[in-house]
């Protein structure tokens, strides 16, 4: 959770000056592009506002009313940060392109004056953009590593099994918005220049409204993982099969009629079995069996934090099989 945190923050600070430094370059010059990158970023911002309020209320401890404490906090402010922050900004920024295109703007303002110098005001456009796109890489770079770790650790194939199968919603949500934050600066900054140089608006426009979709295909894409985990998602099949494996062959189990695993916050799982065990046994001896059984799963994966193991007698277990 610490490192899921740290990356949030490295992109809370970029995304708040990157915020005022657009805003600023939208005010001199009334570029449409620089107007979606602003709701871009201020979007970007409320998201890592969530996400920290999502990773401190998901760390709370667990009460009467929340036995499993709140770790699933994080999975629902992350899919409240695709609705109504992406979603929001994404359509604005897309009906302001839209609106540019058909009305043909033209990025116009009055020559800044700096130092003493007088230049262009889209050169300023210029300056925030290639700022924004250093600060970002920044931030990207940070969550890229923090995802690289675990797909590492869980030996998944890359960044699209990461997409899918990670609970670590924070880190995942951070990853793909700073994706899309170098690549919409990237956008904001190729359109303005193409406008500059042929002196047509339409290309400002087109960026706009191609940040605005980039922002919407973001929250429908993010609002979905999250919907996965929010509905309660077991483990991968690997991860599980292999967890099952352990019991397979355990001395004193003869049968496993139920094995269910889901996630209760990011890296928390539980893990919840009905095994028939030798008849034979005494209660003494299934209890021991039992301990033996949830300290290997801890040790399996360090992601199962809540072990169930329910005991079945042989004649108990094939009836209910029946």
């Amino acid at each position: 959770m610490a490192n899921s945190k740290s990356v949030v923050i490295a992109a809370l600070v970029a995304n708040a000056a990157i915020a005022v430094m657009k805003f600023v370059g939208f005010v001199l010059t009334q570029s449409p592009a620089m107007l979606s990158e602003t709701f871009h970023s201020i979007s970007d911002t409320g998201n890592q506002v969530f996400l920290l309020i999502g990773i401190w209320f998901g760390g709370r401890k667990p009460t009467r009313a929340h036995p499993f404490g709140y770790g699933k906090a994080q999975f629902f402010y992350s899919f409240l940060v695709s609705v109504l922050l992406f979603g929001i900004a994404g359509w604005e920024s897309a009906k302001h392109g839209y609106e540019a295109l058909l009305h043909h703007e033209t990025v116009s303002g009055e020559a800044v004056h700096f130092l003493g110098q007088t230049f262009p005001p889209v050169y300023v456009n210029y300056a925030v953009l290639i700022g924004a796109i250093v600060f970002e890489s920044y931030a990207f770079s940070k969550a890229y590593r923090a995802t690289k770790l675990e797909i590492d650790r869980r030996n998944w194939s890359g960044f699209r099994e990461a997409f899918h199968k990670t609970s670590d919603v924070s880190t995942l949500t951070a990853l793909t918005e700073d994706t899309v934050s170098v690549s919409g600066a990237g956008f904001a900054l190729f359109g303005i220049w193409l406008s500059q140089i042929t002196g047509n608006p339409i290309y400002d426009a087109a960026a706009a409204l191609l940040i605005g979709l980039l922002l919407m295909g973001f929250a429908v894409a993010l609002a979905w993982e999250n919907k996965r985990l929010l509905l309660g998602e077991s483990l991968p099949k690997e991860e599980e099969d292999l967890l099952r494996s352990k019991l397979d062959g355990w001395e004193g189990v003869t049968e496993i009629i139920d094995f269910r695993t889901v996630y209760f916050g990011p890296n928390r799982i539980i893990v919840t079995a009905d095994v028939a065990f030798d008849p034979t046994l005494d209660t003494g001896e299934i209890d021991e069996h039992i301990t033996n059984i949830e300290n290997e799963l801890f040790e399996t994966n360090d992601s199962v934090k809540k072990v169930y193991i329910e005991p079945e007698v042989q004649e108990t277990a094939s009836e209910s099989v029946v």
